[in-house]
């Protein structure tokens, strides 16, 4: 289980435009990796609107902020384009990133179980250790709480 003090997992993945994002590659930075199920759905669109907005006032404590789900990048292409996103969503196909962070878990839907992603929040410090970890996540007020969570610069 990934815990505050812990090492961030060592994960590469495909972005939006299709480059690949090394997350040991911020190390030195703020970096916030928030997991959603799903694009193009509201509880999703306004967890991703909510770091949108915020994403000046993260920029200027230093901090990246990437999303996370199991969507391809052509679909997190679309939904970066209709929600102006100005940060990197990872098309997590395989599952990398989620496995390492374990947040797949069985989940219900009218009474249908299935392993779907639990949305959660993830605060690495420039160290490359996790400074804080948000599980079940409620998105209004998330993402003014994990600005609230990374030290002024």
């Amino acid at each position: 289980m990934i815990e505050p003090g812990t090492k961030a997992p060592s994960v590469t993945g495909t972005t939006t435009d299709g480059s690949s994002l090394k997350l040991a590659s911020l190390k030195g930075s703020w970096v916030v990796v928030y997991f959603y199920p799903k694009d193009n759905t509201p509880t999703c669109t306004t967890q991703a609107q909510s770091f949108r907005d915020l994403h000046k006032d993260f920029a200027k404590r230093g901090a990246v902020v990437i999303g996370v789900s199991r969507d391809t990048a052509r679909v997190h292409a679309g939904f970066t384009e209709r929600q102006q996103l100005p940060f990197p969503l990872i098309a997590d196909t395989d599952e990398t990133w989620c496995k390492a962070f374990d947040v797949i878990h069985e989940k219900v839907l009218y009474g249908r179980r299935y392993l779907g992603i639990v949305r959660s929040t993830f605060l690495i410090g420039p160290d490359g250790r996790i400074a804080k970890a948000w599980r079940n996540v409620r998105v209004p007020g998330h993402a003014a709480e994990v600005l609230g969570s990374i030290p002024r610069a």
